[in-house]
């Protein structure tokens, strides 16, 4: 059976007590979702290269997702301060295929984002050499938002593309992710999955969790 897997958002969680909020994710999370925004790629500031340094030793692998301009700028800084998996966004880098050589060269998963407007035609050229296609189905910047069900056919395409030329790639998808979306987006071929609010939201995060995986699991 295909395995699917969680990647808690801390977005969502309650950042006076975010020890104690991944503590509580612990037992569910096979990577911890740390979305990075700069205020001008997307309209909101979230965290830097010391937050994640200070998330390292949770043991937990840190997957950050750069939601930034000119993101080649800081891949090194946001690796050497602990990030196992390290997303940007092909309509942020000029020089994509460079910027993705660059992070699988420093040690880290390289994976590379799509907005729900972003045609997956893009991909062509630089699926071969990405560990991971993260499809947002929001559009980025906020959490909490509804999924675009049209991001359903984006996640089969990549898989159908996937399966010819990369059938190791991970498809996370993030945006709406909950027990009503999990089981279309893993059906469509997604293996990784984003949740904040549906996690964090909830006062048993570890139900919540379950609640989710088991819905992908029955389409699957």
């Amino acid at each position: 059976m295909k395995k699917i897997q969680l990647a808690p958002s801390i977005l969502s969680a309650d950042f006076l007590r975010l020890e104690s909020e991944i503590e509580s994710v612990r037992s569910v999370a096979d990577w911890l979702h740390i979305d990075v925004m700069d205020g001008h790629y997307v309209p909101n500031i979230t965290f830097g290269p010391d937050v994640v340094k200070k998330l390292k030793p949770c043991g937990i692998p840190l997957d950050v997702h750069l939601m930034i301009s000119e993101p080649s700028r800081w891949v090194e800084r946001f690796i050497s301060s602990g990030a196992e998996i390290l997303t940007i966004h092909v309509e942020a880098d000029l020089h994509i295929h460079r910027t993705l050589s660059l992070i699988k060269e420093l040690g880290a998963k390289a994976g590379v984002s799509l907005n729900p407007s972003t045609p997956v035609g893009l991909l062509e050229n630089i699926i071969d050499i990405t560990d991971l296609v993260l499809v947002m189905s929001v559009n980025p910047g906020f959490g909490g938002q509804k999924f675009i069900p049209r991001c359903l056919d984006k996640i089969s395409a990549i898989r159908e593309m996937a399966e010819k030329r990369n059938p190791a790639l991970v498809i996370e998808v993030d945006g709406g992710i909950d027990p009503s979306t999990a089981g279309a987006v893993c059906q469509a071929g997604a293996d990784m999955l984003v949740a904040g609010n549906a996690i964090f939201g909830k006062t048993d995060r570890i139900q919540a969790a379950k609640d989710i995986l088991e819905s992908a699991l029955k389409n699957i």
